[in-house]
């Protein structure tokens, strides 16, 4: 198998790519296996974001390296808090400081359209030319009043309108089959069958 060193530390997403990357060769490893530090994120949107990670370890290790950048955009607040969405209430990170201050800053506005946005970055080393790069996006609306015990972050503000319930009230199999991050996977998988 190829190793690939993912630019994260999740436990969770490293189970979830290893498990779907297996069948194309790969051996997923955590980025902490070759005491990478954690890339700078200095950039204002997404795909610079997780080319930045994916760059970072790939230099670092000798390896092609995979990276995610993800966030939620509303409408209303000009894309706010997009690729801040994680520190939105400032440092120590805290869901329930950005969610407060989401809420605050949405009081009044009529428009509540919002969507999460995923973007995954595949380099085959550090100077790749051209890494595969694969996004999606899960449309919704802020509400008020949160609902649900499941997902994390915004989702028990982030409402899917056909479906009338927050992220955080659909089981976990259908949040990861709906979600922005399911879809840039199923995106990136695809470029993978087709062997690009």
């Amino acid at each position: 198998m190829k190793k690939l060193v993912l630019a994260s530390g999740n436990a969770g997403k490293l189970r979830e790519f290893g498990q779907l990357l297996a069948p194309f060769d790969f051996e997923v490893l955590p980025q902490s296996t070759f005491d990478v530090p954690e890339a700078d994120e200095p950039h204002v949107t997404f795909v610079e974001n997780a080319i930045a990670k994916a760059r970072h370890a790939a230099r670092l290790t000798g390896l092609p390296a995979l990276a995610d950048d993800s966030g939620l955009c509303v409408s209303a607040l000009g894309g706010a808090p997009g690729v801040f969405s994680a520190r939105y209430a400032g440092e120590p990170k805290s869901d329930a400081r950005n969610n407060a201050r989401l809420i605050a800053e949405m009081q009044g506005k009529a428009n509540r359209r919002a969507h999460y946005v995923a973007v995954l970055v595949l380099m085959r080393s550090a100077d790749d030319p051209q890494p595969i790069v694969a996004e999606g996006e899960w449309h919704g609306e802020i509400v008020d009043i949160p609902r649900g015990e499941g997902g994390f972050g915004y989702d028990p503000y982030f409402l899917v309108p056909e479906l009338g319930k927050t992220v955080a009230e659909l089981p976990h199999e259908e949040k990861n089959r709906r979600s922005h991050r399911g879809q840039a996977l199923a995106q990136l998988l695809a470029r993978l069958r087709a062997g690009v």
